[in-house]
């Protein structure tokens, strides 16, 4: 991370390096000495806030779907993997997919200004030894949460990497820690924030439930090899918060209008007004439409990520989704017929895609934002400023994990009655007797769950990570997505990525040697 000292000092971070000392000893011109600001709660509060910020910002635009390219849900639309062969590698696995990719930089460098920021108010506010419920203890748990999420996310995608405990940093440098060192802290990081976060707080930010529910992910999600996984730990963190939140109409979770339902957990809060918005249906659109009915049509875009066959065709085609399933038309766009006119591939035919051309197959629909189209009154007439919320995590998930670990746990009929609970909504409220789940073994739950996972949190971004804690990232993205088979170059070493080249050059703590294997 030495790499990034110059552009996130402001944000606060402090590593210690030979060649940058001189610099790191002269005083900050943006930010005010570490005995001011935690002598200030106010100013702690306002350093949280642009973490918050900051965190907030990984999911806007491009960057916020790179971590859902390269599954059996979601794949890179044709002429992107045409025309950039580089970032075509998220999904090809081939040799473009290496430590030089910039792509894979940007993924981890906006991550750890973040971790950063809040690692220094977790030792500001720990230095204080908060009494429970105080202001400091909330600011306190809701910067560890912070930085025990992201921590979650680089372990997942990376393996083993740095540990920021600003107390510890002259044992621990700048260094790759081991696995099992990385998710002890994980794991301690969440439980403190399940200790000191609130019950309620201000929309986007973190409260004790999100705590418990990350635990809980962490407890199920942490490789075997370290032994700290533990589902009936999981279990318990998910019991202690899903009686505060209750389901609601599948369609309410992707309704501008009624945000922040009881559903929510977590959920980032973005509008359409600039520069407030996630500019993801840019994204996430047709260029097909785009060309046929301008950026005023709000499903219009660039087809950055689109949905694999399996993700989007029935069960009867070889997919995912069972009839009657109310989830599928919320989740995924099939018909792009605008104002009663249906648009054509006539004006991006010199493509010359050929049969990849998929421009007007099934889409990502969950965060269109119809305020942006050019026939509302809200005047932004531009699909690039849509500002729908994105949830991080709501009860559903949840559900969907705490059955998990029912079954894992020998449970297998509880856990089909957990999951019938998230179907029944699916269904309207009234679950066909055919599509109750019932008399399965616990293999056939763990296949059955992954498809309900894919249903009910279709282009969340948590579609990699279940992939990679259950072990199945390698066999269903290459027989589901397009793009891997028929390159064919998917290798094992792939379940992680490379640490960046620049940070391999940059931070002194790294050797050659300490690159995954595979991206030597």
């Amino acid at each position: 991370m030495q790499r990034n000292i110059i552009w996130v000092l402001a944000a606060g971070l402090a590593l210690s390096s030979t060649s940058c000392k001189k610099f790191l000893d002269e005083k900050s011109m943006t930010k005010l000495d570490e005995s001011a600001v935690f002598g200030d709660v106010n100013l702690v509060e306002s350093s949280l806030k642009g973490a918050y910020a900051k965190w907030k910002d990984i999911r806007t635009d491009e960057q916020g779907l790179i971590m859902m390219m390269g599954t059996d849900e979601t794949q890179q639309g044709a002429f992107q993997m045409k025309s950039d062969p580089n970032k075509g590698a998220f999904d090809r696995f081939d040799g473009n997919l290496n430590s030089t990719l910039n792509h894979i930089a940007n993924q981890w460098n906006i991550r750890w200004p973040v971790v950063n920021e809040a690692a220094r108010i977790v030792r500001g506010m720990s230095k204080l030894n908060p009494a429970a419920g105080t202001l400091e203890a909330k600011l306190l748990g809701e910067a560890s949460f912070i930085r025990g999420f992201l921590d979650f996310q680089l372990a997942m995608y990376w393996g083993e990497i740095p540990i920021r405990d600003l107390d510890r940093e002259a044992e621990l440098g700048t260094r790759r820690q081991p696995l099992k060192d990385v998710w002890a802290f994980i794991i301690a990081d969440l439980q403190r924030a399940a200790d000191n976060c609130p019950k309620t707080n201000d929309p986007g930010r973190a409260t004790s439930g999100a705590a418990w529910a990350m635990l809980g992910k962490a407890y199920m999600s942490a490789p075997v090899s370290t032994g700290l996984r533990d589902f009936s730990k999981a279990a318990a963190c998910f019991e202690k918060m899903m009686g505060d939140y209750t389901l609601v109409a599948y369609k309410d979770l992707w309704d501008y209008n009624t945000p922040n339902t009881r559903e929510s957990i977590l959920e980032f809060q973005y509008s359409y007004i600039y520069p407030n918005n996630n500019k993801i249906q840019f994204q996430i659109g047709s260029r097909a439409v785009q060309s046929y009915f301008g950026d005023g049509c709000y499903y219009s875009g660039y087809d950055k990520i689109v949905p694999t066959k399996y993700a989007y065709s029935s069960v009867d085609s070889g997919g995912v989704w069972e009839p009657g399933d109310q989830r599928r038309y919320e989740a995924i766009r099939y018909d792009f017929t605008y104002y009663g006119e249906t648009p054509t591939l006539d004006n991006i035919k010199w493509e010359d895609l050929g049969p990849d051309h998929d421009e007007l197959l099934p889409h990502v629909k969950k965060y269109e934002d119809f305020r942006t189209d050019k026939h509302t009154d809200f005047k932004v007439n531009n699909m690039w400023n849509s500002g729908k919320n994105i949830p991080v995590l709501r009860l559903a998930d949840i559900k969907l994990c705490y059955a998990e670990c029912l079954n894992e746990l020998g449970r297998t009929a509880e856990a089909m009655t957990v999951v019938n609970e998230v179907r029944t909504r699916a269904w309207g409220g009234v679950l066909p007797e055919e599509r109750k789940w019932k008399g399965m073994s616990a293999d056939a739950f763990r296949t059955a769950i992954m498809d309900e996972r894919m249903r009910e949190l279709f282009a969340e971004d948590w579609r990699k990570i279940d992939l990679l804690r259950t072990g199945k990232f390698i066999q269903l993205v290459k027989a589901r997505n397009k793009w891997t088979a028929q390159s064919g170059t998917i290798k094992d070493f792939n379940l992680l990525l490379p640490i960046p080249d620049t940070e391999m050059r940059l931070n002194e703590d790294l050797k050659p040697s300490d690159q995954n294997p595979g991206y030597n």
